[in-house]
């Protein structure tokens, strides 16, 4: 039963993975297309292009933590009447309260989500880096 844990587990996190791909080529679609001005405001285009990002990204977790809710729904991972998207979102950012846990059969999928969600947080943050540098690059180019 463990290797069908691990099994289930990897691909929920590599339907992630693809989820986190898309929305990242997206993001670096989108801001390839931004233009920038030298009107003195390179601070608020800095600023809106880093909140864009995050948002975008903030949405491909959560359809993530989505795609893990639904998942235990599928295998019943939960006890019966919890909130399976609120368990997703405490596996999935590792907060790990606790006051939920997964029923004894299924009990490797939490720290699936866990390093699954840790991984997706990781990646997120090496995009946001990332248009933070190619955005001040482009500004200076522009100025």
């Amino acid at each position: 039963m463990m290797l069908f844990q691990l099994i289930v587990g990897s691909a929920v996190s590599a339907i992630n993975i693809v989820l986190h791909s898309l929305f990242t080529v997206a993001v670096i679609g989108l801001l390839r297309n931004v233009t920038f001005s030298a009107t003195g405001r390179s601070g608020l285009q800095l600023s809106g292009v880093m909140v864009a990002t995050a948002l975008i990204l903030m949405l491909a977790h959560t359809l993530e933590i989505v795609v893990w809710s639904l998942a235990y729904f599928v295998c019943s991972a939960a006890p019966a009447g919890s909130d399976l998207l609120y368990f997703a979102f405490v596996n999935y950012t590792t907060l790990g309260y606790g006051d939920v846990v997964p029923v004894k059969k299924w009990q490797l999928i939490g720290p699936m989500a866990a390093m699954n969600g840790i991984l997706m947080f990781g990646w997120s943050t090496a995009v946001l880096f990332e248009v933070l540098q190619k955005t001040i690059e482009r500004q200076a180019r522009s100025s």
